[in-house]
């Protein structure tokens, strides 16, 4: 049994680096550089940029599966850069950012980045957030193949299609809206504890805080609920997490 865990683990791996085409986007040489030699390390193929305009050049012509961005660039902004990838494409943004406002990050994570990290970071732990992003988006990718649409009161899911509609109507969700509302469904009724939806979307070598995941929840609920302020679908569980509400 252990034995094929591990071996199924190792296997998502591979996958994963099958997907191995990563854009890094900071003005900083030193921290561009660095990024690139450790991931090219681990067998990623590293496209950089150090202003906006080459970032969206570099992402249209190479269709990287992630993104490294820098939230502070010079001319086009990491906000505007964020905002063009979202509109085209649901692929992980991990935002880099030198501030430790929290108004920052917020703002970064509402505009369509999946996750952050503040300067001056782990290179160690920035490595496992990518290797953790790449093998769920797998994982993902298999399962959905095989699954078939299902209907839980308004919210019908088709994973085949990667899709979530809400009275019929197909919600704009990027990548971690849609994993943390289908794990929601998957387990209506049932709350999931901040540390079980974190592990599960996130991956186990997340090293973040909850913020990112409440931030999420959060522009979820603009999308599903009438008045997201007193949520009828998405409900808080004080103190623990979350619940999914919905009659199938």
């Amino acid at each position: 049994m252990l034995g094929d865990v591990v071996v199924e683990s190792m296997e998502l791996d591979q996958r994963s680096k099958a997907l191995n085409k990563i854009l890094v986007v900071d003005d900083e040489q030193s921290i561009v550089e660095s990024v690139k030699y450790n991931l090219e390390k681990e067998g990623y193929t590293v496209y950089t940029a150090s202003d906006g305009k080459k970032a969206l050049d570099t992402f249209n012509k190479e269709k990287p599966d992630l993104v490294i961005l820098d939230l502070m660039l010079p001319g086009l902004s990491g906000e505007e850069v964020c905002r063009y990838i979202r509109k085209q494409s649901n692929i992980p943004i991990i935002m880099l950012t030198a501030k430790g406002d929290e108004v920052d990050v917020v703002v970064g994570l509402e505009i369509g980045a999946d996750d952050y990290m503040t300067k001056p970071f782990s290179m160690r732990e920035l490595i496992a957030r990518v290797r953790a992003v790449l093998r769920r988006k797998t994982l993902d990718s298999v399962k959905d193949t095989e699954a078939e649409p299902n209907l839980i009161g308004p919210l019908q899911i088709d994973p085949k299609r990667h899709e979530i509609r809400f009275e019929g109507k197909q919600l704009d969700l990027t990548l971690k809206e849609y994993q943390i509302l289908e794990l929601l469904m998957q387990n209506q009724g049932q709350v999931l504890t901040r540390e079980i939806l974190l592990n599960r979307v996130w991956g186990e070598d997340y090293f973040g805080d909850t913020k990112t995941l409440d931030v999420h929840i959060r522009r979820l609920r603009t999308k599903v609920e009438k008045d997201p302020a007193h949520p009828e679908y998405i409900k808080t569980i004080r103190g623990v997490g979350y619940r999914l509400e919905a009659e199938e």
